[in-house]
């Protein structure tokens, strides 16, 4: 394993401001803490720095030589509203605020970058350094792209990188073209008649509608995408009623979308609505269809795929690297970007042992041992895309 030897030196220090940050979580767009420590550490550096793009995300921009070429490197910042159920020292001090993605790792390893390539400024041309908030289902990928991302911080190139539970330190995992599947959620209201629980005769039953539109929709998935593609229909929430002797009038269903493609999206939105509206009709009920996409599938550009890859190999080499990855069907909105400038999105080894707990999870921790490693490749992708000389 070839991590860079300034970055090894300071390792100390990644960990100090992991922990710090660990401590400290924030959610989407309440990142105030979190961007005003990222802002600091970047000034130390040297790097020009700008706010609020994006409501709370950061920017720090990199110059060195002539070259009109400009990279783009993306961290995620903010954490999920879990209680932490660990007893690290560092453990959040906010309640029910918790970083069980490891977003503080993610961030720390491009401030890590970031300290060493405006030391060492081996490069010819533009790095922006693109800490942004929001990631966990808020759409803080969007906002920066609305907020004016590429037009104020042009890239001829972006990329980002995610811990991997249960994939050693010092591996490396990735795939050409999708990677990981576009969200959305829904809510379907069914409106019935309500009854005495006694005498049902008299009422429309929205909980008995919610129930044959649960197990229709399954269908959607099973007789309308090709086997060999991938897509999920989850009813995760059923809320109706109040009382044991009532029939209610209205009942709500929740849940969640997972697919690969724009088009299979649209088709099982298309679907859904035929077959609430459908099925609640069949029943005497109606029911309303509220389908938000959240995310669009994650898609790796062919030739940045290959590229990150290649420069992480030269770090861990090529045995360490799995070129062929699995699909994801969780979703990420570093996609946002991605739609808009060529670039990739590689999954980094958090461990087998220590580092095996699952993301989103009360006792999960980032791996310090992979702080260098995530670091490195940050900061060789910029040296080795805007290649001097």
């Amino acid at each position: 394993m070839q991590i860079v030897g300034r970055i090894a030196e300071f390792h100390n220090d990644l960990k100090e401001w992991r922990h710090d940050i660990h401590a400290h979580p924030e959610l989407g767009f309440e990142e105030e803490r979190t961007s005003a420590f990222v802002a600091q550490k970047l000034a130390e550096f040297g790097c020009e720095v700008f706010r609020g793009i994006g409501k709370t995300g950061v920017i720090g921009r990199l110059r060195a030589g002539n070259s009109p070429l400009a990279i783009g490197l993306r961290a995620d910042m903010d954490a999920l509203p879990i209680e932490e159920a660990t007893n690290l020292p560092y453990r959040s001090q906010n309640h029910g605020r918790m970083h069980a993605c490891g977003h503080d790792g993610h961030t720390t390893m491009l401030l890590g970058a970031a300290r060493y390539l405006a030391e060492t400024r081996n490069f010819d041309g533009t790095v922006h350094l693109i800490f942004q908030p929001a990631e966990e289902g808020l759409g803080g990928g969007a906002a920066m792209v609305a907020d004016g991302l590429f037009e104020r911080f042009p890239c001829d190139a972006i990329f980002g990188m995610h811990n991997r539970p249960g994939l050693a330190v010092g591996k490396f995992q990735i795939r050409t073209g999708p990677m990981m599947a576009g969200g959305a959620y829904f809510d379907i209201a069914i409106t019935g008649r309500g009854a005495h629980g006694a005498r049902p005769e008299s009422g429309v039953d929205p909980v008995i509608t919610a129930s044959h539109i649960a197990i229709a929709l399954q269908t959607i998935v099973s007789r309308n995408v090709r086997p060999i593609d991938t897509a999920v229909v989850s009813v995760t929430q059923v809320h109706a009623g109040e009382a044991y002797n009532v029939i209610p009038e209205r009942a709500v269903m929740r849940g969640t979308v997972r697919c690969f493609s724009r088009e299979t999206m649209t088709m099982i939105e298309h679907n859904m609505r035929r077959i609430a509206t459908g099925v609640a009709g069949g029943f005497g009920a109606t029911a309303e269809l509220d389908f938000r996409p959240i995310f669009p599938p994650l898609v790796n550009d062919e030739t940045e795929a290959r590229f990150i890859a290649d420069v992480a190999a030269e770090l861990v080499g090529e045995d360490n690297i799995n070129r062929a990855g699995g699909l994801v069907m969780a979703s990420e909105d570093f996609s946002y970007m991605l739609e808009q400038r060529p670039g990739a999105y590689i999954q980094i080894g958090n461990g087998e042992g220590e580092g095996g707990c699952e993301v989103h999870n009360p006792g999960y921790d980032f791996n310090d041992a992979a702080l260098p490693l995530g670091a490195s490749l940050f900061a060789r992708l910029a040296e080795k895309k805007l290649a001097s000389g």
